[in-house]
C-alpha cells in the first residue's frame, strides 16, 4: 500500500507540515529512474528520493552524498523556490508539492509507470521519465477523481466493486475477504466496508509479510513485522527493508544458480567419465594381446596383417598386426597402449574425485545459503567465497582430452570447427581431420621446443576418426598437418577448409 491513495494522503499531509519554511536547493539524478530533491530551511536539509524503477517508491533519507560524476541537474525552474503547500489529488495515487511563482512537482506513483512532473500554473512543462510522453498532457484538475460511496452504488455494483472502488488496492481487498466480505449478506458487507474505510482515515502503519513478500499496510493484516505512527518513518523503514530483502534475494538466487550449475556440470562430468573409466578398466585387450604375442613370438611371422592365437584361458583370439613389424615390435606397441590406458585410468580417477569434492563443497554452500536471512550476513559469509564461484563463462568451441601431457582439442560442430581452427589454434599446432568425410577438426597443442610424439598423433587421429562419419568403420584414414597449412577460402561453408602438405595415418576410431 506504499503507493495507495490512502497512504499517500497520510504522507502528503505529513510532508505539508514537515516542509513548512523549506526551499528547494538542488534537484538532480545520478541513477537511472531515480530523482533526488534536496530542500533546506537554512538550518538543515530534507531529502526526497523518488525511486521509480520497476519497484517505485518514495523515500526520505537523512542525508545523501551526490556523486562528482555522472550526475545531472534537473528542474532548474524550482531551485530556490519556497515550498507553500501540498495538493493531494482525490482518490488518486498522486500528490503535488507546490512552490512559489506557480510551480509544482507532481509525484505520480503509478507502479512501473511512476513519474515526476514539473508544472507551471497547473500546466506540465517538464517530465522526469521522458518515455511516458503522455504525461505531458496531464492537467492538475484532471488528476482528481470522484468515487460514489453511497449504499445505492454499492448495491448496484455488488459484483463489480473492485472497478467501482479502485483506490482500495489488493491488501484492502484481501483484508475484507479474510473478514468474510464476500460471503456475508449485503448489509453486513456494507458495514464491514465502512468500518474498514474508517480505519484508513486515521491509520497505524504496519510493515507486514504476506506470501513471503514485505509490504506496507494501513491495516493489521498478515504477519506484522513492525508498526509506526509516522508515515515518513514507515515508508523509510519499508523502503530499506524491501530493497535490502530484494537485494538479498537477488544475491542468493544468483549464487544458488551458480552453485547448482557447478553441481550439475560436475555430476555430468562424473557420470560421463565414470562410464569411460569402466569401459577402459574392462578393456584390457592391449595387455592381453601383448602377452599372447610374446608367449608365441616364434609362431608369428613378419608380414602378417593378423594372427589367430589362443589366450591364457584357451580361447581363440584374432590380433591385428602391423605387417612391417615383427611380433616383439607389435607387442611393444600394445604394451605402450596398455600403459597409456593405465595413465588414463589414473587421471580419470583423480579428476572424478576432484569433481566429487567440488560437488560436496557446493552442497555445503547451498545448505549454508538456506540459513542466511540478512544481506549483511550473506556478504560476511560469501564475500570471499563468491569470487571463487565463477560465473559461467562463454563456452569454448571444443572438447579437451589430455594424452601423454599434450592437450588435444576436438571441435563441437561445423561452426565451432572454424572457431577452433581459425581463432584458437596456433600455427605450430598439429591439425587433424578424418579424410574425405565430415567430422570434427582436431588440434594437438604444440609444446615449445618439443616434437609431438607419434603416439599422441595416433591418439588424436583416433579421436578425429571417432568424431567423424567413419566412426563405425574398422579403419579410418586421417589427414594431419601443421595448422599453418590450413586455410579457409572466402564464401566456403562452415567447417570447410583447404589443407596443404598433409600426411595420412590409418587408425581405428576410438573415443
Amino acid at each position: 500500500m506504499h503507493n495507495n491513495f490512502y497512504f499517500l494522503r497520510q504522507l502528503s499531509t505529513a510532508l505539508d507540515q514537515k516542509l513548512a519554511g523549506y526551499s528547494v536547493v538542488s534537484c538532480f539524478s545520478q541513477n537511472k529512474d531515480e530523482l533526488i530533491i534536496e530542500l533546506n530551511n537554512e538550518k538543515k536539509s530534507f531529502f526526497i528520493k523518488a525511486h521509480l524503477h520497476s519497484f517505485s517508491c518514495l523515500a526520505f533519507p537523512d542525508h545523501f552524498n551526490r556523486a562528482r560524476k555522472n550526475s545531472i541537474d534537473l528542474f532548474d525552474e524550482i531551485i530556490l523556490k519556497k515550498f507553500i503547500g501540498v495538493t493531494q489529488f482525490e482518490n488518486e495515487r498522486s500528490f503535488a508539492l507546490n512552490f512559489e511563482k506557480g510551480y509544482a512537482l507532481i509525484f505520480k506513483m503509478h507502479a512501473n509507470r511512476a513519474n515526476v512532473l514539473l508544472t507551471k500554473d497547473q500546466q506540465v512543462i517538464q517530465i522526469f521519465r521522458n518515455q511516458f510522453s503522455a504525461d505531458s498532457d496531464l492537467s492538475f484538475s484532471g488528476l482528481h477523481r470522484t468515487i460514489d460511496w453511497s449504499k445505492k452504488c454499492f448495491l448496484e455494483n455488488r459484483n463489480n466493486l473492485k472497478e467501482v472502488y479502485p483506490t482500495l488496492g489488493k491488501i484492502v481487498w484481501s483484508y475484507l475477504d479474510e473478514k468474510g466480505f464476500n460471503i456475508e449478506n449485503h448489509d453486513k458487507s456494507w458495514i464491514l466496508l465502512n468500518g474498514t474505510l474508517e480505519l484508513l482515515q486515521q491509520p497505524t502503519f504496519y510493515l507486514i509479510k504476506q506470501n513471503a513478500q514485505i509490504k506496507l499496510s494501513l491495516l493489521e493484516y498478515g504477519e506484522v513485522l513492525k508498526k509506526f505512527s509516522d508515515p515518513i518513518e514507515a515508508i523509510n523503514a519499508y523502503f530499506f527493508l524491501f530493497t535490502s530483502t530484494e537485494g538479498l534475494q537477488k544475491e542468493k538466487l544468483m549464487l544458488q544458480k551458480q552453485l547448482t550449475s557447478t553441481m550439475d556440470s560436475c555430476q555430468n562430468y562424473i557420470l560421463k567419465n565414470q562410464k569411460k573409466l569402466e569401459e577402459i578398466t574392462i578393456d584390457t585387450q592391449y595387455k592381453t594381446w601383448a602377452d599372447v604375442l610374446m608367449a608365441n613370438i616364434h609362431r608369428v611371422e613378419r608380414g602378417n596383417k593378423k594372427v589367430e592365437l589362443e589366450d591364457f584361458n584357451g580361447n581363440k583370439i584374432v590380433i591385428k598386426l602391423k605387417p612391417e613389424l615383427n611380433a616383439q615390435q607389435n607387442a611393444q606397441i600394445f604394451y605402450r597402449k596398455a600403459k597409456n590406458q593405465e595413465i588414463e585410468i589414473k587421471k580419470l580417477t583423480t579428476s572424478i574425485e576432484a569433481k566429487k569434492g567440488e560437488v560436496e563443497r557446493a552442497r555445503r554452500q547451498l545448505d549454508l545459503l538456506n540459513t542466511i536471512t540478512t544481506l549483511e550476513e550473506f556478504r560476511n559469509h560469501f564475500k570471499s567465497t563468491q569470487s571463487k564461484v565463477t560465473k559461467k563463462s562463454e563456452p569454448v568451441p571444443f572438447h579437451t582430452v589430455e594424452h601423454m601431457g599434450y592437450q588435444i582439442w576436438i571441435g563441437k560442430n561445423s561452426v565451432n570447427n572454424d572457431l577452433l581452427t581459425l581463432k584458437y589454434a596456433h600455427k605450430d599446432d598439429v591439425w587433424l581431420h578424418a579424410k574425405d568425410v565430415s567430422g570434427s577438426h582436431v588440434v594437438i597443442k604444440n609444446q615449445s621446443g618439443k616434437t609431438i610424439p607419434k603416439e599422441v598423433i595416433e591418439r588424436a587421429a583416433e579421436l578425429a576418426a571417432y568424431n567423424s562419419k567413419r566412426k563405425t568403420e574398422s579403419l579410418c584414414p586421417v589427414a594431419y598437418t601443421f595448422k599453418k597449412y590450413v586455410r579457409k577460402r572466402k564464401g566456403d561453408p562452415a567447417g570447410s577448409v583447404v589443407v596443404e602438405r598433409e600426411e595420412v595415418i590409418m587408425v581405428t576410431p576410438r573415443l
